[in-house]
């Protein structure tokens, strides 16, 4: 069964600007077109997209979907290829979460800082993001 790029786009929950990103950055193949100017992607184009918006709502990078796209291509690749990448994602997401956390207490701090009256020219917070030596 053969879909045009409106019909993936709707089933696949994404709009058309999407699916043309998609195919600019590899991660779904750009289909042929027809005589008639439209192009026709394989039903299997769905399924591909939903599996990029999963992996994007797991916070993986475009470069690393092309990535997982890849390895569940090749043959020669196991499970703990996919094991040894959801794990690295695990790190990068726990490190985010610290630098979350980080800037929320900065900005808590400074937050308390600020009487919430007076002139703003004298706002700690302001004058905290105007310093030249950072929050830190």
């Amino acid at each position: 069964m053969s879909l045009k790029i409106g019909e993936v786009a709707q089933r696949g929950g994404v709009s058309l600007q999407a699916i043309r990103y998609y195919e600019r950055e590899r991660l779904l193949p750009k289909p042929p077109r027809l005589a008639s100017g439209y192009r026709l992607f394989p039903d299997t184009a769905v399924r591909r997209v939903h599996f990029i918006k999963r992996a994007q709502e797991l916070s993986f990078s475009l470069a690393e979907i092309r990535e997982l796209l890849t390895l569940q291509e090749n043959a020669d690749a196991d499970a703990q290829d996919m094991r040894d990448r959801a794990i690295a994602k695990i790190v990068d997401i726990e490190q985010k979460i610290r630098r979350l956390r980080a800037m929320k207490n900065a900005l808590k701090a400074l937050a308390e800082s600020c009487p919430g009256s007076g002139p703003l020219s004298e706002c700690p917070i302001l004058n905290a993001l105007d310093a030249k030596g950072g929050l830190a």
